[in-house]
């Protein structure tokens, strides 16, 4: 069996979980959740806990097992804490700002790029004199909240050589040495 997968998913008290025609409602105190499961998955819901199964042996029902373990053990993660991403504007000029679900930033192209971000998202926009611009982005669904962290940083990507860029908070960038005389 899969390590992770045989693990069983506790379940909070403030958590409700239902299973309706292979998907899966996941609802906490800070929104609901659904994911649709696949058929070679089954899921035993018992007072506190939920046990993942899997029909078959082959290949595809081994790596779904332990997928659909961790996806609901982040819905329930999401529901009861959230999670946050950081990022960070590194480079002179920099900016951003956010109202009315739609960020812009200031990159240093000719024009400001504009955003329409999901209303699951929150965003929040730490800026202090002589320090980069960080933005904060929270959510309670972790596949959404990477996807748009992801959009975010790929409009201008941290190069080598200054270190210029969108990067997450905590992340080391590979430098390279420029010319030398």
């Amino acid at each position: 069996m899969s390590r992770i997968g045989k693990k069983p998913i506790l379940i909070p008290e403030n958590v409700n979980i239902k299973i309706i025609d292979k998907k899966i409602l996941v609802e906490g105190s800070l929104g609901s959740l659904i994911q649709k499961i696949s058929k070679k998955i089954k899921l035993n819901l018992n007072e506190n806990q939920l046990i993942i199964t899997r029909y078959q042996e082959d290949k595809t029902s081994k790596s779904l097992h332990g997928l659909y373990r961790v996806l609901i053990k982040n819905m329930i993660i999401g529901v009861t804490k959230g999670f946050i991403k950081e990022l960070e504007l590194v480079g002179i000029g920099y900016r951003a700002s956010y109202n009315e679900d739609i960020l812009d930033l200031n990159l240093g192209f000719s024009h400001n790029i504009m955003m329409q971000i999901p209303k699951e998202i929150d965003i929040k926009i730490k800026s202090e004199k002589g320090k980069n611009t960080i933005l904060v982005l929270k959510s309670y669904d972790k596949q959404l909240l990477g996807i748009i962290a992801a959009k975010i940083r790929s409009f201008r990507v941290p190069e080598p050589y200054k270190g210029k860029g969108i990067k997450y908070l905590k992340e080391k960038i590979r430098r390279k040495v420029g010319k030398s005389a």
